[in-house]
């Protein structure tokens, strides 16, 4: 035996008598040397070790529950956070593509000759920068002729007929249309073969 073992259990004051009892019972096992314990209480241990079990099951499942929850919350923000940016992205750029449009059509009508010339070229540089800043911004430009009329897309301005067309298929984008991602900025207004 130790000397710890050895010496005298001090009395608390503020031990019950049967906190005094039990700490008799658990010395004399020690010195016994014996760890044999009863029928009654091995069951105990036997019930209490089957509730711990049950109830470390039942946190298992709340813990693993709560983590896919959070999981498809962070997948949920990441998405809504993703729309959020192109909605916002998508109004700002809306408002200058009216400023394109008129860009564009002066580019049409543009001298060839003269100090009009120089300056034209000026405006087709500035054309180009707002192209690819639309670009690195992922907006598509929807600008196909001789494809099928499609109402998501397109906004008919005219039905025309037109031997060079099948029925229903776009003759002329007359102002482009513009989308980011799925989703339709501006839809390019055509006119369509009858």
């Amino acid at each position: 035996m130790t000397e710890d073992e050895n010496k005298p259990i001090e009395e608390d004051s503020t031990l019950t008598s049967a906190e005094k009892a039990e700490r008799a019972k658990t010395k004399e096992k020690k010195s016994d040397g014996s760890s044999h314990i009863s029928h009654r209480e091995h069951e105990a241990l036997k019930e209490e070790l089957a509730k711990c079990q049950s109830e470390s099951k039942v946190n298992l499942d709340g813990w693993q529950r709560e983590r896919a929850e959070f999981s498809n919350y962070k997948k949920r923000i990441d998405r809504e956070s993703i729309s959020l940016n192109q909605t916002i992205t998508g109004s700002v750029i809306k408002k200058y593509l009216v400023i394109l449009d008129d860009l564009e059509l002066a580019l049409k009508s543009r001298p060839t000759s003269g100090d009009g010339a120089t300056w034209s070229n000026g405006i087709e540089l500035i054309v180009r920068k707002l192209q690819t800043i639309l670009d690195s911004e992922g907006i598509e430009r929807i600008n196909q002729n001789r494809v099928p009329f499609d109402p998501n897309l397109h906004e008919a301005i005219s039905n025309e007929d037109n031997p060079d067309f099948a029925s229903g298929e776009v003759i002329e984008v007359v102002r482009q249309g513009y989308k980011l991602g799925d989703r339709i900025l501006r839809p390019a207004m055509v006119r369509v073969a009858q």
